[in-house]
């Protein structure tokens, strides 16, 4: 990878890359609704294909040989396979509930179990971090303070 290139010379043909965000069809995957999954985030596959979508965005085709499937991936939702990758139970839309009061310079912004957005995983932080969207603010908040609004529909990501 050339960390430095925004371009269809970032990712070489045939070079593993890790996707960063879940991938679902956007209605340009043949079989699948619109709104499925197609790849999780944090799955490696390897650059088939550079190519150009509207004359402006670069795409790489990536197959994901442990998925059995070929998609179309933007320069920032890809790194290299062999970059650091630290795995969040949460990405962005994700709805969640906090399991404390939360609270800035002595106030509860948000009560135990208020529910949320989220809007950015903070990867770099340690520990894991979000962005999380309550009623009225944005809090950057702790993993290990949330849960899911709805844990019958949440999905667990995989190991």
């Amino acid at each position: 990878m050339i960390e430095e290139r925004f371009d269809e010379e970032r990712f070489e043909f045939g070079e593993a890359v890790r996707v960063t965000r879940n991938v679902r069809n956007d209605g340009t995957y043949p079989g699948m609704e619109i709104g499925d999954l197609l790849i999780r985030r944090g799955s490696v596959g390897n650059v088939i294909e550079v190519g150009t979508f509207l004359q402006d965005q670069v795409i790489y085709t990536v197959h994901f040989l442990n998925h059995g499937r070929m998609v179309g991936c933007r320069a920032e939702e890809l790194i290299s396979a062999d970059a650091v990758w630290k795995p969040s139970r949460f990405e962005f839309r994700d709805k969640v509930k906090c399991t404390i009061d939360l609270g800035v310079q002595g106030n509860v912004i948000a009560a135990k179990g208020s529910d949320g957005e989220i809007l950015k995983v903070l990867r770099e932080t340690e520990p894991l971090q979000y962005h999380v969207r309550f009623p009225g603010r944005t809090l950057q908040v702790p993993e290990s303070v949330l849960e899911p609004a709805d844990p019958s529909k949440f999905r667990e990501p995989e190991e």
